[in-house]
């Protein structure tokens, strides 16, 4: 029974140091990798805690090879956009300019009674209200609503990301129609010679431009777009 005991509060303690290494985020916020190996290291964890005739080391060593995977695809998918979407997947419209996409919510294995439940979940029991829902990569869904007056000349607008972490995103410049040279001189004009100082950069289809860098104050830039059609 003591050594019950023991294994119990030494495996809690590694635990909370894991989860401490591992990141805050919430259960409803993690990537599928991250949820995965959290399953995974519960699972493990309560192996030799609970039978005594397993060695605690059984249980251990899991744990920290589990943590440690963690930590090393947390810090490739930071560096690396392309095995960020290969580890997360890419945020998906589920309402556009439009009105609903069936065809994206085939490829999320989601039905109408699933979106109807989300944005009810999000405050928006009116679909005719939303100008955009996106289901982001964690499985939770970003509504922006239609403006409030119809007949208001201003349009709902949709930012999308162009520059992320250091990394271009090679997808959403084709689709806005804007270049990297365009970017990189708004970056210019701020101040900025290198992009390796801007954390992130997105662009709405009116133009503007919303740059954040890694140590000054945000900033916007209107760029004159071809696209605008997202």
């Amino acid at each position: 029974m003591f050594n019950v005991f023991i294994k119990s509060i030494i495996t809690f303690v590694l635990l909370v140091f894991v989860m401490r290494i591992m990141g805050k985020r919430q259960l409803g916020e993690m990537q599928p990798f991250e949820l995965v190996i959290t399953l995974i290291i519960a699972e493990v964890a309560c192996i030799p805690m609970n039978d005594p005739f397993i060695p605690f080391y059984y249980g251990i060593i899991p744990i920290i090879t589990l943590a440690t995977l963690s930590v090393i695809l947390s810090f490739v998918s930071r560096k690396s956009m392309r095995a960020r979407r290969l580890l997360a997947g890419k945020s998906i419209l589920a309402i556009d300019k439009d009105g609903i996409n069936y065809e994206n919510l085939k490829k999320m294995n989601l039905n109408m009674d699933d979106l109807v439940e989300a944005t009810k979940t999000g405050g928006y029991p009116d679909l005719s209200t939303i100008a955009y829902a996106i289901v982001e990569t964690n499985g939770k869904i970003s509504i922006i609503e239609k403006p409030s007056d119809p007949m208001e000349a201003k349009p709902a607008l949709l930012p999308i990301p162009l520059f992320v972490d250091g990394y271009w995103d090679e997808e959403n410049l084709r689709r806005s129609g804007v270049t990297k040279e365009l970017v990189e001189g708004a970056f210019l004009k701020h101040g900025f010679r290198n992009s390796k100082k801007i954390l992130y950069a997105d662009i709405r289809q009116d133009g503007v431009l919303f740059v954040s860098p890694k140590h000054d104050k945000d900033f916007t830039r209107k760029l004159r777009i071809r696209g605008g059609e997202w």
